[in-house]
């Protein structure tokens, strides 16, 4: 089936099934790599990515289900002044070992930045539970969110 997407202020043509994973059309239809592949059961936060203003797992969720919406992914992440923030802090504070869950975790971290500008630790270990650091790095990400939230 044919489908318009809007990711990233962009619209794209696609033509998959509507049960699709967003993930994968994502990935290997539109060759837009920064979302990653983790469990595929919407547990690791990894595939994260933003529809309006929600974090959603992508690997979880059928692009016939997004189609009316805007969805953003770690690509266009920086545009957002909570994206920007979170990008730089995390290079500050060298949050990232292997890298693989960063991207989700940035996603995930943005949209608590724009409910919760201010976010306490409290917020942060609620918020960002569903995104699973396998080297460990949660202080460091803890504290780059705090950073980018001047707190």
């Amino acid at each position: 089936m044919a489908f318009k997407l809007k990711i990233n202020g962009t619209l794209h043509d696609v033509d998959v099934d509507g049960d699709t994973p967003l993930l994968w059309v994502l990935r290997d239809v539109l060759g837009m790599t920064g979302t990653k592949f983790g469990c595929g059961q919407g547990l690791c936060g990894a595939c994260t990515v933003h529809v309006g203003s929600q974090p959603i797992r992508s690997c979880q969720t059928p692009v016939d289900s997004v189609v009316d919406s805007s969805i953003t992914t770690i690509e266009a992440i920086g545009r957002a002044p909570e994206g920007a923030a979170l990008q730089k802090a995390w290079l500050e504070l060298e949050v990232v070992q292997c890298g693989y869950c960063q991207s989700g975790q940035i996603m995930s971290a943005a949209a608590l930045l724009k409910d919760r500008p201010k976010p306490t630790d409290g917020d942060i270990d609620a918020n960002m539970s569903g995104n699973v650091c396998r080297c460990g790095t949660y202080q460091r990400i803890r504290a780059a969110i705090k950073r980018a939230a001047g707190v």
